[in-house]
């Protein structure tokens, strides 16, 4: 339907539920001249006469009776839609589609997500774990967590928390059989549990930071996977040493079913980011849920 086909069935609506042209004008905003021409021109493309006029009333024909029937419930539906939409861009309702890292899914969004359904009832939230590297606008995102390293430039990026660090972690069990590594080369005299990227397939680089600057430790992999999970348990059952981020380690060496080791040779990596797309039109469910994930992380975090 183009443009002024709508204008004028909008305005065969507005005569006919008006009975007059003046008071129909006057609700369009137009001149009675005006929209007598609308309606002439409507009848001349529909090829039938739509309003039988005298100066005293304005009446549908059978045909326009018949017209009005079939494109009043349509016009209602249209503009239900565009007050729809625009009260999506003012007031939080909806959905909103993230895909972040089982550490994030941990960190910041488990403990935010109480508050923020009391608060937004009726925004719904659409969580992808997914450890890997995902392109947000490619798969129909509306924002994505990274760790800032894996932020694309052309995104706006908001820093959730502050560097993390990625630990080597195995069992007491493992390392009663087998010599504690004082330096990262002797990593590869160990059994380690190496992740994979699902969609590259490429491995997790285990990167340490030493006297003389960065060491990139080529492994002997002895399992891969794409889940952090699954290499944690596997460190937890003394099958191996794993490269885990520290937070999701933190518990379980906390327990002592896991130690340390390498201490004085971590690499700090950049902080988890919220990043997004520069939007004009931001949807108010979307806005919320960004103002909720920076309040948390400020308190909980102490990050700017």
């Amino acid at each position: 339907m183009k443009g002024g086909d709508f204008i004028e069935l909008t305005a065969f609506l507005c005569v006919t539920e008006e009975r007059s042209f003046r008071r129909a004008a006057t609700r369009m905003g137009m001149s009675p001249s005006a929209l007598s021409h609308t309606i002439r021109a409507l009848e001349q493309r529909l090829g039938a006469r739509l309003l039988n006029r005298t100066t005293r009333s304005v009446a549908p024909t059978e045909a326009g009776l018949k017209l009005y029937s079939r494109v009043r419930p349509a016009i209602d539906e249209i503009n239900d839609a565009s007050k729809d939409v625009g009260t999506a861009q003012t007031e939080p309702r909806g959905l909103v589609r993230i895909n972040l890292p089982r550490i994030a899914a941990r960190l910041l969004l488990t403990p935010m997500l109480p508050d923020f359904a009391v608060r937004y009832p009726d925004v719904r939230l659409e969580l992808v774990i997914d450890d890997g590297i995902t392109d947000i606008v490619r798969e129909g995102f509306d924002v994505g967590i990274r760790s800032g390293e894996l932020v694309q430039q052309d995104m706006i990026a908001l820093r959730l928390t502050p560097d993390l660090r990625m630990i080597v972690v195995g069992s007491p069990a493992y390392f009663a059989k087998r010599t504690v590594p004082r330096h990262p080369r002797e990593l590869r005299e160990h059994r380690c549990l190496a992740y994979r990227w699902d969609k590259s397939g490429a491995l997790q680089r285990w990167e340490f930071q030493g006297p003389d600057g960065v060491i990139v430790i080529n492994v002997d992999n002895v399992i891969t996977a794409n889940e952090t999970d699954f290499l944690l348990d596997a460190a937890r059952s003394g099958f191996g040493l794993a490269n885990i981020g520290e937070n999701l380690a933190a518990p379980y060496i906390n327990s002592g079913e896991l130690v340390q080791v390498l201490v004085d040779w971590t690499k700090p990596l950049a902080g988890l980011h919220l990043y997004y797309v520069n939007k004009p039109h931001m949807p108010a469910a979307l806005r919320a849920f960004i103002d909720a994930i920076k309040s948390a992380s400020n308190a909980h975090m102490h990050v700017e």
